[in-house]
């Protein structure tokens, strides 16, 4: 099962991510743990200064922009 964060203060970019990865998620059918991290200490820890930042499996895939479905079905796949 892949381990999925979304990193972010809750902005609509950040909730906007979060519903694009489950959204990528089961349209490919899988199971993921996906989790929102809002605070800044935590969010800075995985070298993020700019949200939303999204971390899978412990890696880094991207920070300060929303992708696509189809480009998160890809990243996930």
């Amino acid at each position: 099962m892949k381990e999925i964060l979304i990193l972010g203060t809750g902005c609509a970019k950040c909730e906007k991510l979060y519903e694009n990865v489950r959204q990528a998620a089961a349209l490919l059918g899988m199971q993921c743990n996906i989790q929102k991290i809002t605070d800044i200490q935590e969010i800075m820890k995985h070298g993020v200064v700019m949200t939303p930042g999204l971390v899978i499996d412990g890696e880094i895939k991207l920070t300060g922009k929303v992708p696509s479905v189809d480009e998160l079905k890809n990243m996930l796949a």
